[in-house]
């Protein structure tokens, strides 16, 4: 029997709720992950309820809703790990496609990286097999985004440009790869972006279904808006990071305050200790730079959020993990951060998980159909995968 555990508010009175009303109750499907590098949630077998993926350090494998028994669907890709995995249903039959990137060395910006589309078998409980794709060095993260037309391309951001050395040289080249009919012939792509200098994660903005999918792609210069135009991809940067004490940025999320407000959420710098967001001037121009505000600044390592309403506010939330990858014996965990108001102000936090979840990536989606959103992480030396089961009723 797997482990169960509720995990109980700290400070929510703001919320009108009791001072220690539960929040979530934890559950371990899986404890012997390698690193857990990449989360997804998707519907794998077409059965309308959504399942777990993990790109982990020699594995890929998905974990099946609701009983989470672990499938491998694909094992040591390339000699180096995997990094990332991106998995979403883009032909309408119910069932995911899933493209993964692997042959992981950061210090390797000349012949490291890899992609892959992992073809199904009728049982999608099995081995599927993986046609290899054009890349370019450092591969690290991966999604697909619907598209003008209303297919969907595989875009894919390297950490690193290539040849770079500590980000200096030329532009990472973010890529749309175009999925042909047949999956096995070449795979055209198109140029998103090249004028960062490393990227470290990127975001797809919420848009009306019959829309293309801008995205929001965090790197050493800042954040960037991109939205797919008649001449490729319109730049609208958030932030520019041009100064010493605005190192870069890691991981970034879109969020949004009741009355459909905007903001972004973001980790900096990359691996940072700071949760910041990001809100449009009240008075600027709609293209101007968008305001800065830090919820907290005692993260060690960032590398996960997710932003969701999970708990039945209106607007979204952010959930915020970091790992101490480097600093044995640091405290790790999951956050939940709040506020009802409208102005970017109030905010009130609470533990999710402390100290028993080194997070390397979050995922959020209802898993059991009662809707409410639930949280999934991923334990880089916790080694673990948990899903924190959303109590609110």
């Amino acid at each position: 029997m797997r482990p169960l555990t509720v995990v109980s508010a700290l400070a929510f009175s703001t919320l009108g709720l009791a001072q220690e009303s539960p929040l979530f109750r934890e559950e371990t499907i899986d404890a012997e992950v390698g690193i857990g590098y990449g989360l997804a949630v998707a519907d794998v077998d077409g059965d309308r309820k959504p399942d777990i993926l993990v790109a982990d350090k020699d594995l890929i494998v998905w974990y099946q809703n609701p009983t989470w028994k672990k499938h491998v669907i694909a094992e040591k890709l390339t000699e180096k790990d995997h990094v990332c995995i991106a998995a979403r249903d883009i032909d309408g039959d119910g069932k995911a496609e899933i493209a993964v990137g692997a042959q992981w060395d950061p210090g390797d910006t000349e012949t490291s990286g890899a992609v892959f589309y992992l073809q199904p078998p009728a049982d999608r409980t099995q081995m599927w097999k993986p046609i290899q794709l054009t890349h370019e060095p450092t591969t690290h993260r991966m999604r697909w985004v619907r598209n003008r037309a209303g297919r969907y391309d595989l875009i894919v951001a390297p950490l690193h440009g290539r040849g770079n050395q500590k980000g200096e040289g030329v532009g990472v080249h973010i890529l749309a790869y175009h999925k042909p009919d047949d999956v096995t012939q070449p795979w055209n792509t198109t140029l998103v972006h090249d004028s960062m200098h490393m990227t470290h994660n990127f975001e797809i903005v919420p848009s009306p279904a019959d829309e293309a999918e801008p995205i929001l792609l965090a790197g050493r210069e800042g954040i960037v808006r991109l939205t797919p135009g008649d001449n490729g991809w319109k730049e609208q940067w958030v932030t520019r990071h041009d100064s010493p004490d605005l190192a870069g940025a890691g991981e970034v999320r879109w969020g949004a305050f009741a009355g459909g407000q905007p903001y972004i959420a973001a980790i900096e710098p990359m691996h940072g200790h700071q949760l910041v967001i990001y809100t449009p001037p009240p008075n600027g121009p709609k293209d101007g730079l968008w305001q800065r505000r830090v919820l907290d600044d005692t993260l060690v390592d960032g590398h996960a959020l997710a932003c969701y309403d999970y708990l039945g506010l209106n607007n979204r939330q952010i959930a915020v993990g970091w790992r101490a990858h480097h600093k044995l014996g640091t405290r790790v965990g999951v956050k939940l951060f709040s506020t009802t108001k409208e102005d970017g102000t109030g905010w009130t936090q609470t533990w999710v998980d402390d100290n028993t979840m080194a997070c390397e990536d979050l995922a959020a989606a209802d898993l059991d159909g009662d809707r409410d959103t639930d949280l999934v992480a991923a334990g880089r030396r916790t080694k673990n995968i948990k899903i924190y089961w959303n109590l609110r009723q």
